[in-house]
């Protein structure tokens, strides 16, 4: 079935406020170019309102970087997925390869936040994906099998038909270095069986797929056209508005 494609840009702990208006600005003006393609941007914690509010009445949506489990309570520096409700935001990525490296994030804090971000309302971007390491080790399936069957666990079909996955191989990320479009739609094709076998595969077919390794306007399409690649969490290149709609027009 025809999947929409989704360009979602992952900002990580980049911008101030100063400058993510600056580049909110930049990305309304090219918003007129966004098509038949879903975008978001996601933002630091600190600048979510402003962008929100930046980017009212535009196509491009914004999500979060993360968000807690828990509703409230002793949780220091943590957010909830209310709070991020409230701001406006509609996405949030969970288990991302540096929150699972420098942070600890395991599959069941995944699940966990995975569960209470749907539960609020969200959209979550569930990260999976394997190190150099264990892709040198022929593990890649095994990785990306236990991180999507344990990220997901407990969801119902309907709520898994609202999920995004993005397959980011970790020894691809802001390395310059990139799967090819054949490398990664092997692992994509996977990740669909793997999904196919946990909510059959009605929702698996409905389940976009992005691809989060070095995406950039000079192999966007390459990838795009692959036909388990559903879009792209972009890092580095969602940082400038003309690298980061280079990537949207090619979709």
């Amino acid at each position: 079935m025809a999947r929409k494609i989704f360009i979602a840009g992952n900002w990580k702990m980049n911008n101030t406020v100063a400058e993510a208006a600056a580049l909110v600005e930049g990305l309304k003006a090219r918003a007129g170019d966004v098509g038949n393609v879903d975008v978001a941007v996601c933002p630091t914690f600190t600048t979510l309102a402003s962008v929100v509010a930046g980017l009212a009445g535009t196509p491009i949506k914004v999500g979060a970087q993360n968000v807690h489990w828990a509703a409230s309570g002793a949780y220091t520096g943590e957010v909830s997925a209310a709070m991020l409700k409230e701001t406006g935001v509609d996405y949030v990525i969970i288990g991302h390869s540096e929150r699972r490296q420098y942070f600890g994030e395991t599959d069941e804090t995944v699940n966990q936040r995975t569960k209470a971000a749907l539960a609020a309302g969200l959209l979550p971007i569930v990260c999976v994906g394997e190190t150099l390491a264990e892709r040198e080790a022929a593990k890649t399936e095994e990785v990306v099998k236990t991180q999507t069957e344990g990220g997901l666990a407990g969801l119902t079909a309907e709520q898994a038909a609202t999920i995004t996955v993005a397959y980011e191989p970790v020894w691809a990320i802001g390395t310059g270095k990139t799967a090819t479009p054949e490398m990664a739609q092997e692992v994509h094709a996977f990740l669909r069986g793997v999904l196919a076998g946990m909510f059959g595969q009605a929702v698996a077919d409905q389940i976009r797929i992005q691809y989060g390794g070095s995406m950039k306007p000079s192999n966007a399409a390459e990838l795009l056209a692959q036909p388990d690649i559903d879009g792209g969490l972009i890092g580095g290149a969602s940082l400038k508005a003309d690298d980061f709609f280079g990537i949207v027009t090619s979709a």
